[in-house]
């Protein structure tokens, strides 16, 4: 059997279209136990980027695991229309050409987008395919297909007929870029400097002022009252008053309202109902006009008087200029506040009264916070839970609407005659699945439909279920829903998990998952977030190019923990590779010693081989249960650490020697463990592991049976573990000894172990031999220590190593002239890392760093030390 003689990625990522051809990602077999998870859909307008790579690893592993455990597995996958983000992408490639959207009109514009949509919009599906995702592709959805349209639409219908949607002139989150309202949890806000302006309000037919203080002086043009605190003794005599609006000469009455912080500002607060949230409800309560002083772009209107038609910034410049004139600006004062910002394009929000369509999120949300309490949902791990029920206690009524023209468009219609009352007290509008041709009410044809469409995530809320065929009872629905996993960050948990969970307990009774895996974010080796404008970005298409799919993927899934953030570079991916190398050389190693011989069902014989299969099951049941839990890295790290410093550096070595004398044998043997390896690698590496396993085996390896911890006899799986590991200590510190003492580690020496004889089985000495490297042993119980030895002691044992040819005065005066540099080197790594502005200042991954030397240091100097006591101790 031929294997080239170095790992090539790019070769064994051609199995992808071969598992595809065979249809091994779509569930074929009913009679299994169902597992399915819906994939968290991207954007169209997006490309792979390390947060995916790191989602659909984890995704890809839980379903090829699944898989090969027996399960009917449905991965499915689809993509997000992307409201505003795809609009904004298209509107920017019009205007390469001078075309803006308004010119061609809302039919040729979604024309326009959904041509985009189809040339561009799969970019990323066929990126998710070189990562090795296993999603079941004839299944591919997208939120604006025909199937999830209707579950929008029927959704939508049935809310609003229950009174859970509702339209109302309401103070909503509008980004003066984007065009749209947007909710609240898609706000960001950032700590910025700004001031705070104290104004002062003449009182009427007085000689007195009340000072209110605010950060946006221009919104003083739409005040309509000065509210404080009934509690606050300053205010008390001016309650009831009037106080007059500066430049505009409004009355504006001056009230009590609890909701006034006394302590904060003046005490005195200006009141503008059209542009302030709370100020809006505070309006309510107290029947105040509410007046809009600027358009949806931020442009002033005829409210606002000699401001008319300049911007909101320019006007506040202006308002703070005339004020001064007037000398009514008591102070201005430094001030550091948040501010909202659009999640999308970073324009800083507007509080807007406008008329908006809304969800009523409380009566959705008791349901969804009773699931989560009672663990029918599981917050992987388990502190995102809390912040998930405080969020949800305290919800919001959600903005739904948004002004654009990507999207799902609002299914409602407002009738143009309103001929009779019942018209009328509907206020024309009808709210219909399919498109009305007439008006139910009154008859009128003329019908005209909402321009609004509806928030992205409003359909993505539906995803788990109008993927699979609601509102039909299809066969999928009842196979994979509930599914049995959501993955996602824990950044979307609000946008997203919290609305998925209402929207299906609402309309499937029953929750859309049973567990949430929540991963950390990926960030640079020093805990830096990646982004553009740093130019810190690392490209998973550009790994898989370097160093190959299966190195990425094993190192995300080796720094996978749950919850916290994984900090990589491309050191450590390198690394990874490393590993893969080690791998394939180890399967290489493995198929040139084979015959054209049908391998046979071996019971191991030698210490080493009852050993690897002892540790191999016990790493089948380590594997398993932290693929059940969710620790993916613990997992990864076992598997490596097995494969690389067990099966490699001790068992193959040791079974060399073997294939001399019982070749059949220990080829099946090899075999037999190594296609053990291969299945546990291979939810996590898939590439690699099918590429070695086409050369053992038949048929793919993804449909391969997972192992189960198969113990050959208990009887002497204790013992082969307890000898095996001695024998190991024992050479490992005959190495570290000759290390130390600057005896080449191939250079054999003479080794006397005070210890009965027969407590050494043939197969230790052996391998004492061959790997320690050991000239003559001598095992008695009686046994004194000769002159010129190092002692070491392993599992209770003395053992004594003979330094043949060693100047021993010489090798201690450099150990003490090396102790003698390794101290000054570690007092100077302890003085940097003592040193507060240093570990201040310096990126985390220079101070880790740092911390390795320092560690390595200290060993390095315990085993000097070690090293000299031995050279005292021989003489």
């Amino acid at each position: 059997m031929e294997i080239p003689r170095a790992y090539n990625p790019k070769e064994t990522e051609k199995w992808y279209k071969f598992w595809e051809e065979n249809g091994y990602f779509t569930p074929s077999d009913s009679t299994k136990p169902a597992y399915s998870i819906v994939i968290p859909p991207p954007n169209v307008t997006g490309s792979l980027h390390m947060g995916h790579a790191l989602n659909n690893t984890v995704q890809d592993i839980l379903a090829r695991f699944k898989r090969m455990q027996g399960f009917n597995v449905l991965w499915l996958p689809g993509t997000d229309h992307a409201g505003i983000a795809t609009q904004n992408v298209v509107e920017k490639m019009l205007l390469q050409n001078g075309i803006k959207r308004e010119d061609i009109g809302r039919e040729e514009f979604l024309k326009r987008v959904w041509e985009w949509k189809e040339e561009y919009g799969n970019k990323i599906i066929e990126q998710l395919k070189k990562l090795g995702c296993s999603c079941d592709w004839t299944r591919l959805r997208f939120t604006m297909d025909e199937r999830c349209s209707l579950a929008v639409k029927e959704v939508f219908v049935r809310l609003y007929k229950e009174g859970l949607i509702y339209r109302d002139n309401y103070i909503i989150n509008w980004c003066l870029r984007c065009q749209t309202a947007i909710s609240d949890i898609e706000v960001d806000y950032k700590e910025e400097d700004g001031f705070l302006y104290y104004l002062k309000y003449p009182i009427k037919n007085e000689t007195d002022f009340v000072v209110v203080a605010t950060t946006r002086p221009e919104t003083m043009l739409g005040d309509t009252a000065v509210a404080v605190n009934s509690e606050d003794y300053r205010y008390k005599n001016i309650i009831g008053k009037t106080a007059i609006l500066p430049i505009l000469n409004r009355e504006l009455p001056i009230i009590a309202d609890s909701f006034v912080k006394i302590d904060f500002g003046t005490g005195a607060l200006k009141i503008t109902p059209a542009h302030d949230a709370n100020d809006f409800i505070i309006g309510k309560r107290h029947n105040l006009s509410q007046i809009k002083i600027f358009d949806e772009k931020g442009i002033m209107n005829e409210e606002a008087g000699p401001y008319k038609g300049f911007d909101r910034f320019e006007v506040r410049e202006k308002i703070v200029d005339d004020l001064k004139n007037d000398e009514l600006i008591e102070k201005i004062e430094p001030y550091k506040y948040s501010i909202g910002h659009c999640y999308r394009c970073r324009t800083i929000i507007e509080p807007y009264l406008s008329k908006q369509w809304f969800v009523r999120m409380k009566p959705l949300a008791e349901p969804a916070i009773s699931v989560v309490s009672e663990k029918k949902v599981e917050f992987i791990p388990d502190n995102w839970k809390k912040t998930y029920l405080e969020w949800m206690e305290n919800i919001k009524d959600w903005c739904i609407s948004r002004q654009i023209w990507w999207g799902h468009r609002i299914p409602v219609w407002y009738c143009q005659g309103m001929l009779n009352q019942e018209c009328r007290m509907q206020d024309g509008v009808i709210v219909s699945v399919d498109t009305p041709s007439v008006c139910p009410h009154c008859g009128f044809q003329e019908l005209v439909q909402d321009d609004d469409v509806l928030d992205t995530w409003f359909s993505s809320a539906l995803w788990p279920f109008s993927t699979m065929g609601w509102p039909k009872d299809s066969n999928d629905l009842k196979t994979f829903y509930p599914t049995s996993v959501l993955s996602t960050g824990f950044d979307i948990i609000f946008f997203w998990v919290a609305r998925m969970i209402m929207m299906g307990l609402k309309f499937m009774n029953d929750v859309p998952f049973h567990k949430v895996y929540i991963h950390g974010l990926i960030r640079t080796d020093e805990g830096k977030k990646m982004s553009k404008s740093s130019g810190n970005i690392i490209d998973p298409i550009d790994v898989i190019e370097r160093f190959g799919c299966d190195s990425l993927r094993f190192t995300l899934s080796s720094m996978l923990s749950a919850g916290r953030d994984i900090l990589i570079s491309e050191e450590k991916m390198e690394s990874y590779r490393h590993f893969m190398n080690k791998l394939w050389n180890a399967g290489r190693f493995i198929l040139m010693n084979l015959e054209e011989k049908t391998m046979k069902k071996i019971e191991p014989k030698t210490l080493a081989e009852r050993w690897i299969f002892t540790r191999l099951s016990k790493v089948i049941d380590e594997v398993t249960k932290a693929i059940d839990n969710y620790s993916f890295n613990a997992a990864s790290l076992s598997l490596y650490n097995f494969v690389w410093h067990e099966y490699c550096d001790w068992f193959l070595e040791l079974e060399k020697e073997e294939l001399k004398h019982r070749k059949e044998e220990v080829c099946s043997l090899l075999i037999e463990s190594f296609s053990i390896i291969l299945k546990l690698l291979h939810p996590f590496i898939p590439f690699i592991t099918e590429e070695l396993w086409s050369k053992f085996n038949k048929g793919s390896i993804m449909i391969e049976e997972w192992p189960k911890p198969s113990l050959y006899s208990l009887s002497w799986c204790v013992e082969a573990m307890e000898r095996m590991e001695r024998v190991k200590e024992i050479i490992i510190q005959i190495r570290s000894i000759k290390s130390i003492m600057g005896i080449p580690i191939n250079k054999p020496v003479d080794v006397f172990i005070k210890r009965e004889k027969p407590t050494f089985l043939d197969d230790e000495i052996r391998y004492l031999s061959k790997l320690g490297y050991v000239q003559n042993l001598t095992i008695d119980e009686k046994i004194e220590r000769p002159k010129g030895t190092a002692l070491i002691v392993v599992f209770g044992i003395e053992i004594y190593i003979m330094f043949l040819g060693i100047d021993t005065k010489k090798e201690k005066g450099r150990l003490i002239k090396r102790k003698n540099v390794v101290e000054k080197e570690l007092e100077g790594i302890v003085n940097k890392l003592s040193n507060k502005e240093f570990l201040s200042k310096a990126p985390l991954s220079v101070v880790r760093k740092e911390k390795r030397k320092r560690y390595i240091l200290l060993v390095e100097i315990e085993k000097i030390i070690g090293a000299i006591s031995a050279i005292d101790e021989s003489s």
